[in-house]
């Protein structure tokens, strides 16, 4: 899995859907410390306008230019929809925010991207993998080290 995440975070236009209205909100604050890390972090939210002084898209399908990978911050509920959205904008990389409970983590959204042929990261905090991250994500990073929870690189052959 760890080759699917960096594969993930070497794209540069990603599309972060779930960013909330509130400027000091969790997934807000992602999307503006990716933007900070040089990401072209676009913002989907169907009922807000912008978010961080970007202007937001309803969809993933909307976005223009269109994305290289979309990180899903939503309840797991609405997953699998976002997943659909992904599949129609030809979106070839997902990643499933997860930190604690089920995140945005849904089984059949993991099951409709295997089927499709999408690389999904199912679970798991882009945060812990960026480079000059804070402290604390550094550290949660290395407890899942530790309890062996950390993504492994792939040992199969193409």
């Amino acid at each position: 899995m760890l080759d699917t995440i960096r594969d993930f975070l070497a794209q540069k236009r990603i599309a972060v859907v779930g960013v909330s209205r509130n400027p000091k909100d969790f997934n807000t604050r992602l999307f503006l410390d990716l933007r900070q890390a040089g990401y072209d972090a676009v913002p989907v939210n169907p009922h807000a306008k912008t978010a961080g002084g970007v202007a937001c898209f309803d969809r993933v399908q909307a976005i223009s230019p269109p994305v290289d990978g979309v990180l899903i911050l939503t309840p797991a509920t609405t997953t699998e929809a976002v997943v659909r959205d992904c599949l129609e904008a030809g979106v070839r990389r997902i990643w499933m925010y997860r930190a604690v409970g089920p995140g945005a983590v849904s089984q059949s959204a993991v099951a409709l991207c295997e089927k499709n042929g999408v690389s999904v990261v199912a679970g798991g905090c882009p945060y812990m993998f960026l480079p000059n991250t804070q402290w604390f994500h550094r550290l949660h990073g290395l407890l899942l080290k530790l309890v062996g929870k950390y993504p492994s690189v792939s040992t199969s052959q193409p």
